[in-house]
């Protein structure tokens, strides 16, 4: 779970995220939307990955990046669950 708020509490990531909850993209399309280096970029993708909140799948020369929901359901679980205890207390 460390890496998972780890990899959240960037805002590139998070804006990461959002732009693949739209659709999947390569590296080269995600740092068309940042003003950052491709090397960074490249770290940021590299962090999600690591936290196991993006996929990468070859496409040719490239690497399509998704977004894996299971790990964010998880975690939402997890706090509904710490949530729900307190109501009941």
């Amino acid at each position: 779970m460390n890496t998972l708020f780890k990899a959240l509490n960037d805002p590139t990531r998070r804006k990461i995220l959002k732009i693949l909850q739209a659709k999947d993209q390569t590296a080269g399309e995600i740092a068309d939307a940042f003003a950052i280096s491709k090397p960074s970029i490249s770290h940021h993708l590299d962090v999600l990955k690591r936290a196991d909140l993006i996929r990468g799948e070859r496409d040719g020369q490239f690497i399509r990046y998704s977004i894996n929901t299971t790990v964010l359901e998880e975690a939402a679980n997890w706090f509904l669950d710490i949530i729900n205890q307190n109501k009941d207390k």
